[in-house]
Parts: C-alpha cells; structure tokens; sequence
C-alpha cells in the first residue's frame, strides 16, 4: 500500500506539472534533449579518487561523449588538455559513444591537498573543463568493492610480464607490420560475485548467477582507425585472448584493453555506480 501510495502520489505531481506547462501555452515547457548521433559535445568525467601505497594520490576519469555513433578524434592541444601542464598526462584521444567510465587515471603527490588537476575538452562548439581534487566525499573504492571483497581482474601483456590491475592498470608496447597485428593479453580474477549476488537466495539458480570475466578492446589513440576481428575475444583456459586489429594507416597508436568481471562490462554506468571492479591496460602498437 506504501509503494502504491507514493507511486500515486508521484504521477499525480507529474500531472500536475503537465496540467501548468499546457495551461501557460508552452512558455514553460523544453523540449526533450533529440539524440543526435554527430556533432555533439564530450564531457570530461572526474569519477573520484584513492590512496595510494606509497602515499600519492590517483584520480579517475571518465567521459560522456553524447553523440550516439561518432566517435570523434581531439588530439592533446588546446581542445583536450590538462591544467595545470603537462597538458598530455595519458587522457584519450579517441572518444567512444556515451558514457565511459573510468577510462584512464592521473597520480599526484602526496601533498596535493586542496589542489585541482582540471581536464578540458572542447567539441561541439563547447567548451567543458572538469576538475579532479582530493575532497574527502569522492574518495572511492576502486581496488576492493568493501562488501564483497572483490578485486579487480589483474592483466598483463606478456605471459610473466609486468602486472596491473585497477583503474591505472599496466602499460604495454609492440611493433607490428601494416596493416595487422595480432593483439594478446592475459587476464585473470578472484570470480568473487558481486554482493547483490551473494546475497541471492540459497534455493535460486546458480548458474545463471555464475561470475562473470571478460576483456574487451578498443581505439584509444591514434590518426587512422582500427577495426578488431573480435572487439571481445574469449579468454583460454590459460587467461590468454587473442584478436587481430587491423589499422587504416601506419603510424603510432595506443589500444586500450577493458577486462571487467561480475561487477558487469562497459555499459552506461560500469558496476551500477560504484567505483569497482575493472582493470585498464593501454598497449602502444607501432605500425610500420
């Protein structure tokens, strides 16, 4: 009766406000934002901040491009740029459609304090800039979803090479021969469920409710395009995936590879708005 109640309550304030915006003849009405699939703006996204071991600080950043379906190009210049400099400190270049979160991070000292690292994009004739600081409300969790206990995927690019895991995640490089490469990562997680899972009842069913793992790549900087013969490769018994990608153009690019587990994949908002659990790795391919 209580949710009925409120539920009722709700429509009829949105009645209402329907009832005033017909009855001033539209003064007061906006239309509905139109998607656009072209041309739009991209906002810088500061997600929040964490501690680290050695006692600096890393924020995360994402972005919401609102185009639908272009994925525009901003070299590091004066319309995508870090203040204060070096304007270049690892952000994209290459934009995906919609909300991407956590896409890549910045690390400052340990005595940043009540400093701001600001990030600007300028797209779609605006200009939107985005502070990242150290206040004491945006500190998250991106190493350990408190509840559960999960982690996030650890990935690395060679079979006993360097390990990352988290948002920062690990660095790797190649060269390849235009026009393809053969891309591989290994990846490995705790399979620890999220805590809404955890949750579920005893007698409900449990393969359905199976963690989740998987790896998934895309362009992150670089002047031609590049297309994968699988964006999202499965992972071997070993941890290995493997895609090809081929590249429109030689040159300098950077992949940037998202392993993602029960927390849920790239999606409007990753892991329901919470900070956790996924793993970034930026692999620079040199196409000659």
């Amino acid at each position: 009766m209580r949710r009925w109640a409120f539920v009722t309550t709700a429509c009829a304030a949105l009645l209402a406000l329907v009832d005033v915006s017909v009855g001033t003849h539209g003064q007061n009405v906006r239309d509905v934002p139109i998607p656009h699939d072209v041309g739009q703006s991209v906002s810088p996204s500061f997600e929040g901040w964490f501690e680290n071991p050695d006692g600096t600080f890393t924020l995360s950043w994402g972005y919401f491009n609102r185009n639908y379906e272009e994925r525009p190009d901003i070299p590091v210049g004066p319309n995508n740029r870090f203040d204060p400099g070096p304007a270049d400190r690892g952000q994209p270049t290459h934009f995906l459609p919609r909300r991407q979160t956590g896409v890549f991070t910045t690390v400052v000292p340990a005595d940043f304090g009540d400093q701001t690292l600001t990030w600007t994009v300028v797209r779609g004739g605006e200009t939107i800039a985005i502070p990242g600081h150290l206040r004491p409300e945006w500190v998250i969790d991106a190493m350990m979803e408190a509840p559960s206990k999960n982690t996030p995927p650890v990935v690395r690019f060679e079979p006993a090479g360097e390990i990352g895991w988290g948002p920062g995640g690990v660095r790797g490089a190649v060269a390849a021969t235009f026009p393809d490469a053969t891309i591989i990562v290994w990846a490995r997680d705790d399979m620890v469920r999220k805590m809404r899972e955890q949750q579920r009842a005893p007698d409900e069913d449990t393969e359905a409710t199976a963690p989740r793992f998987g790896v998934a790549w895309s362009k992150y900087r670089g002047s031609g395009t590049v297309t994968f013969s699988e964006t999202e490769p499965q992972i071997d018994e070993t941890g290995k995936a493997v895609t090809t990608a081929t590249f429109s153009e030689p040159g300098e690019y950077v992949l940037r590879v998202l392993a993602w587990d029960d927390t849920g994949p790239q999606a409007f908002v990753m892991a329901v708005g919470f900070q956790c659990c996924w793993t970034n790795g930026y692999l620079t391919v040199d196409v000659q």
